[in-house]
């Protein structure tokens, strides 16, 4: 085991390298980056007050920004650098998990993520327990009574809850419960109300419950059906073979042979993607989901990162979340081999 674990750690270091040189390299021939977006502002600035522009010597009229001024910006920016120093003073940096500082929040990476991922934190943590505590039993439960009405109507509900668009289903919830045009019933904005400090410790556990039943539903509905589904087709294939059988015609009650022998059988495909889910949960963001609900989370901070050619950003997060997706790999290969002992580490090498 220990060896598997080594090469595959191994692996990760070219695999991370590589996948960083792709990013910084497409960054470079981006339009539109830092320096040239700050010189853009200040010549729409210098523009605005022509006639009057005979200080500082930052702009000269139609001749654009002072050529030394430009210089000044590239080296504020580290951008008087050639491309391969810096992506390799970059990946030292990033070794001891230092991320740099934000250009456009003015405040460093790791910083601005940490104070981020409250919002991401609880809608992909809510979000997981939910798929999970309601798929596994239902996916059971239509396993055992497969092709009838009970399977047939969870199916519709659940494949018609897929279909729809997450940002949809959130214009919907709020139309309906937030105040659009029918009930006011739940809040539509941030995690806690302005006066979560002052109630008491149920009244901030309950505030805060209150403020995440719409986008935890938004961001759920959908997710239902995958897992539902999955957990149904591994369960009805184990239930279908020769051992089933056997047990039954050996007088077994059907709770002994679907939790004593099936059960263990079934689940191994849903439990291995357990760890991927569970870290990923806790980091991920949706854009529209947040920007629906006023939730200022990672999705959010991703998209303006990528607006503003905010590179230090997206870059630090690309290369945080990347290890942890690696990770994630490692844990659910791993967990494949301690919860199936018919595979070994030395099929895996």
């Amino acid at each position: 085991m220990s060896t598997y674990i080594l090469k595959r750690i191994l692996l990760m270091i070219p695999t991370l390298f590589g996948i960083m040189l792709v990013t910084f390299a497409i960054t470079q021939f981006v339009p539109g980056g830092p320096v040239e977006k700050m010189v853009a502002q200040l010549e729409r600035r210098g523009s605005g007050g022509e006639a009057g522009s005979g200080g500082g010597g930052i702009y000269q009229g139609k001749q654009g920004l002072d050529p030394q001024r430009i210089e000044q910006l590239k080296k504020l920016y580290g951008f008087d650098k050639p491309p391969a120093q810096r992506f390799f003073s970059m990946m030292a940096a990033y070794v001891v998990f230092d991320f740099g500082q934000s250009y456009y929040h003015q405040k460093g990476v790791a910083e601005l993520v940490i104070s981020k991922l409250p919002v991401s934190m609880s809608l992909g943590l809510w979000s997981f327990l939910i798929v999970y505590s309601v798929c596994i039993p239902l996916g059971i439960r239509k396993a055992v009574r497969d092709g009838s009405r009970f399977d047939v109507a969870t199916s519709t509900v659940i494949l018609i809850g897929y279909a729809i668009p997450g940002f949809v289903l959130g214009l919907a919830l709020i139309v309906l419960f937030g105040g659009g045009s029918f009930w006011n019933i739940f809040p539509l904005r941030g995690l806690v109300s302005d006066n979560w400090k002052e109630l008491s410790l149920s009244g901030k556990i309950l505030d805060y419950l209150w403020h995440m039943v719409l986008p935890v539903t938004a961001s759920t509905v959908g997710s239902l059906a995958v897992m539902t589904l999955l957990t149904k087709n591994s369960f009805l294939e184990e239930i279908r073979k020769q051992y089933v059988l056997t047990a039954r015609a050996k007088g077994l009650s059907e709770g002994q042979v679907l939790y004593g022998h099936v059960f263990r059988n079934a689940i191994i495909p849903i439990i291995t993607g357990f760890p991927g889910s569970f870290i990923t949960a806790f980091f991920t963001g949706s854009l529209l989901i947040e920007t629906i609900f006023s939730l200022d989370g990672m999705g959010l901070l991703a998209y303006e990162s990528v607006l503003n050619r905010d590179y230090p950003v997206v870059l630090g997060t690309l290369y945080f979340f990347t290890i942890l997706g690696l990770i994630s790999r490692l844990l659910s290969d791993l967990s494949y081999v301690w919860a199936d002992p018919r595979i070994s580490f030395a099929k895996l090498e």
